[in-house]
């Protein structure tokens, strides 16, 4: 493809940056990323697209002066995170709102993508945190977990639903998978957790409210969830907090 214009940078994370450019969003990745990164998340978005879930459209995916990039449909609008600090006595609707989505995206069937498991247990594998005696307790408990293939989003918070055009739209499929929904809802507490832990504790008692499950029953993934997150850009204090997580409920 000739020369595109990239527009506005509105956003830059550890993967790529994202620009604004008309009415479309381009997410240039960050050279260090294996060269299938943009098709790859390209995928699994099309594949939520393709459920019927309020997904932005991926429009193509390209190379622009040496770099991989996704271009898809721009939805503008404020993210459910962006409305709730402007108005915290909405908290709990909010967080039940974006709940309520979360199931929606486990109704349906994941089994097209990755297990999340798999991706997790080569996280614990590679970790140059762990020891190995951690790693194996690890791996052992994630061999017992449930195998599910619900349609898992991976990175479900409220900065990743965007509320515009009557809809709350739902972006960022990068970290999506198939799996046992109770850990996906395990991975959305625990990114709560590391800043926010009042809003973890809100999400966790609005989600057992809602479906009946105990705090038991998706905490019992936590370990594992932490672990993996260790292999992320994580602050050295959120370091320090999964490595209490991960000593607390695995050893306890």
């Amino acid at each position: 493809m000739g020369k595109l214009k990239f527009g506005k940078a509105i956003a830059t994370g550890n993967t790529a940056t994202i620009y604004v450019n008309d009415k479309t969003i381009m997410k240039v990745y960050k050279d260090y990323l294996p060269p299938a990164e943009a098709e790859m998340e390209a995928r699994k978005q099309r594949f939520a697209h393709a459920c019927g879930l309020p997904v932005p459209k991926v429009l193509d995916v390209t190379m622009v002066e040496n770099k991989q990039v996704l271009i898809m449909e721009y939805i503008k609008g404020n993210t459910l995170g962006e409305l709730l600090f402007k108005n915290e006595k909405k908290a709990e609707y909010y967080m039940s709102l974006s709940i309520d989505i979360q199931q929606q995206i486990h109704q349906h069937d994941g089994i097209a993508l990755e297990p999340i498991s798999y991706k997790w247990g080569r996280q614990i594998v590679d970790s140059q945190i762990l020891d190995e005696e951690s790693k194996s307790l690890l791996l052992n408990k994630l061999k017992t977990m449930p195998q599910e293939t619900r349609l898992c989003h991976g990175d479900l918070h409220l900065f990743n639903l965007v509320k515009a055009e009557g809809s709350v739209w739902i972006i960022d499929w990068v970290d999506a998978g198939a799996g046992d929904s109770r850990a996906d809802v395990c991975r959305t507490y625990l990114l709560y957790a590391e800043n926010h832990q009042d809003l973890a504790d809100l999400y966790l008692h609005i989600y057992c409210s809602k479906t009946g499950l105990t705090k038991e029953d998706i905490l019992q993934w936590i370990p594992i969830v932490a672990a993996a997150r260790l292999s992320e850009n994580v602050s050295e204090e959120n370091l320090d907090k999964l490595l209490k997580i991960i000593q607390y409920y695995l050893y306890r």
